[in-house]
């Protein structure tokens, strides 16, 4: 029942929210070309649009052969290219949940079956987890390998745990060392890991993760490369991952996890305070917020891997409420409370959810643009900066005889921009700057509307109204547009 719950809710934010965004485009379109175009590295989106730094295709390769048995079925009954995305999506989700229920499992072997429990409800009520596990980010996959290893850890699996270890930090997220590096240094310390065994196992396993990464990954980009090293050499030593922006040294503490966390947050340490055995196992989890918070670019995203880690404190605090709820009133009233969190949780998840929503309107408009046009008709399409930033991607493209163009850069109104039959383009409204180029050639057709703020009234109920304004707007050539009419 518990695993039923987690793929529910993870197939509901799913759903709600198909597209993806920029920082997930890598994985995403790798995966696509896997899929679509194999051998042929030609195609392949990166080698066009290669991003700041490189990442790597090891996460994709895995999901790919995965997702590829109910993708080439697709292919097969002709339906609908963006399926494919949703299965892709769903096969990354199901690669996190087995890695978590795997967690769960062990920790039902030291904890009981009460405290996962409570770790499950906890966990399907908070947003960041369920809406991030399947979505296409560099550190999604690294959290599979990462809860993977804390599971080792704590059944001290050490062999699995070094070569977990290794994966997760040398492919994925070299930053994973700060929270995996405190576990091994533990162990070494306390003994229960000698530092022969660990020498012979690390060394192997290491060097194996290296060759892996660098043959992989050099073919497909068509040079001699470790991705992960470069993404740290940037981000790290270069810092410049401050170029996205920068907070302060404590935001993860009074921002970041309190969202991602919900009111779960204030029961976590209750839980360290009331079980030692806590305390050992939150070390790593505090450790490397700490110690990522030296990194001045941050985001919640970033410190996913340590959520899990609170929740067991969290849900420890539920169950010493929960099970001693008739020796008092108060006791009683706490025991309540533990109920009520979840549905605080579920409250806040269910608000973010409808923002989120309604927070890609670059896949909404493509959607509307293969919508509104007959699929036997020709389109020569271009995609500006912001709308393929917001949704778009190879596996919305689904027509084969249609010309998908995201050239950035394009000057507005330039002969080059003119002479496509169809623009998806960024504006606020029919009057912005860079819509007035097109007036003698293109006429908006439809507009796509996207999330702008919320508003509070405890007078009303709910006392929180969402608003959204326009965000893209669709241009015709203005012959098809007087057929089609404004919609």
């Amino acid at each position: 029942m518990m695993d039923w719950l987690i793929m529910g809710v993870a197939l509901l934010h799913l759903v709600t929210a198909p597209y993806t965004k920029v920082e997930e485009s890598f994985n995403l379109q790798a995966c696509h070309d896997l899929l679509y175009n194999g051998i042929n590295l030609e195609e392949y989106d990166h080698l066009e649009f290669p991003g700041v730094v490189p990442r790597t295709f090891v996460g994709p390769i895995v999901v790919s052969v995965i997702a590829y048995p109910a993708v080439a079925v697709i292919q097969l009954l002709g339906l609908n290219k963006f399926i494919a995305q949703y299965i892709v999506r769903g096969v990354l989700g199901l690669l996190v949940i087995v890695a978590w229920r795997r967690l769960r499992k062990q920790l039902q072997e030291s904890f009981g079956l009460p405290l996962t429990f409570w770790f499950t409800f906890i966990t399907a009520s908070q947003f960041h987890f369920m809406y991030y596990l399947s979505r296409p980010l560099p550190n999604t996959f690294a959290l599979v390998v990462a809860l993977l290893a804390f599971s080792f850890w704590l059944e001290q699996q050490h062999h699995a745990l070094i070569w977990t270890c290794g994966i997760a930090v040398l492919i994925f997220r070299s930053e994973l060392c700060l929270f995996l590096g405190p576990m091994l240094l533990a162990d070494l310390l306390t003994r229960r890991l000698q530092t022969l065994p660990f020498l012979q196992c690390v060394i192997p396993a290491g060097l194996c993760c290296l060759m892996t990464t660098i043959a992989i990954d050099s073919l497909f980009w068509g040079r001699l490369l470790w991705p992960e090293g470069e993404v740290f050499w940037f981000n790290t030593y270069k810092n410049q991952s401050s170029t996205w922006g920068t907070s302060p040294f404590l935001w993860y503490w009074y921002s970041a996890l309190p969202r991602a966390l919900g009111s779960s947050f204030l029961l976590a340490p209750v839980g360290v305070a009331l079980d030692k055995r806590l305390q050992v196992l939150i070390t790593p989890a505090l450790i490397f917020v700490i110690l990522y918070s030296f990194l001045p670019h941050k985001e919640l995203r970033f410190i996913i891997y340590v959520f899990p880690v609170f929740n067991i404190a969290a849900a420890r605090a539920c169950q010493f409420f929960w099970e001693g709820r008739e020796k008092s009133g108060t006791r009683q009233l706490l025991a309540i409370g533990c109920v009520l969190h979840l549905l605080v949780n579920a409250a806040f998840t269910t608000l973010l959810l409808t923002i989120s929503a309604n927070n890609y309107p670059g896949g909404a408009a493509i959607h509307k643009l293969h919508q509104i046009i007959p699929p036997d008709a020709f389109a020569n399409v271009h995609i500006d900066n912001y709308v393929a930033q917001t949704g778009v991607s190879r596996f919305t493209q689904l027509h084969d005889h249609w010309r998908y163009n995201k050239t950035e850069n394009m000057k507005a109104g330039s002969k080059s921009m003119r002479s496509f039959s169809h623009l998806l383009v960024e504006a606020k409204s029919k009057y912005s700057y860079n819509l007035k180029h097109y007036t003698s050639s293109h006429e908006i057709v439809s507009s796509v509307e996207a999330f702008s703020h919320l508003s509070f009234n405890y007078q009303q109920f709910p006392p929180v109204k969402k608003f959204l304004m326009t965000k893209v707007k669709l241009l015709y050539p203005l012959r098809r547009a007087q057929k089609l009419g404004k919609i």
